[in-house]
């Protein structure tokens, strides 16, 4: 299945209020919205993806419960952006200071915060060239670290503010989370040969 992208003067004029019922009414889409307001509908995860996702979920949930350093989130979770763009990575942290800022009824829609940290995983259906942009607009928007893992081919790019996308290959080391996230090492395991 495609991805689908909708964009009509209709759906232009959502306010972010509208945008969030959007999402509401149709909890069972992928939905995010880019800066230019144009919806992009993305299939269901494949189950490989989805147990892959909740991996990097759970790593990455399990440090910070040890390390108590902010606020976890998973691929449900979506953020409006500076540039009006709501996008939902596939995990993410915010750390604590940030998150305790925003009022109660900002962390109850699409919170207007660009986590410090976020993770995508390049499902099967994913264009590389369009999860590297949307890598681009999560640095453009405040993020200290992300990574665009590559289940397929066994790498990782790496984003950083100012700093030229780094690739890694290879599943046969940890990831360092360094030193956006103190002490979080993402194992990641080669897939099993046949």
């Amino acid at each position: 299945m495609d991805v689908i992208k909708l964009k009509t003067p209709v759906l232009d004029r959502l306010t972010d209020a509208e945008f969030f019922e959007f999402c509401q009414d149709h909890r069972d889409l992928r939905i995010e919205r880019d800066a230019d307001h144009q919806i992009t509908i993305m299939p269901p995860a494949s189950s490989e993806t989805g147990s892959s996702n909740n991996e990097l979920s759970r790593q990455l949930a399990n440090w910070n419960v040890d390390k108590t350093l902010g606020k976890t989130f998973d691929s449900s979770a979506g953020f409006t952006l500076s540039t009006g763009a709501m996008l939902s990575p596939d995990a993410s942290w915010i750390a604590r200071a940030r998150w305790d800022a925003l009022s109660a009824d900002d962390r109850r829609g699409f919170a207007r915060i660009c986590p410090d940290f976020v993770a995508e995983l390049l499902s099967p259906s994913d264009r590389l060239t369009d999860a590297m942009r949307k890598m681009e607009h999560w640095l453009e928007a405040g993020a200290q670290l992300a990574w665009l893992i590559a289940p397929a081919s066994e790498s990782v790019f790496i984003f950083e503010p100012n700093q030229p996308v780094r690739p890694v290959v290879g599943f046969d080391h940890e990831l360092s989370g360094e030193p956006v996230l103190p002490g979080f090492a993402l194992e990641r395991r080669r897939r099993r040969q046949p």
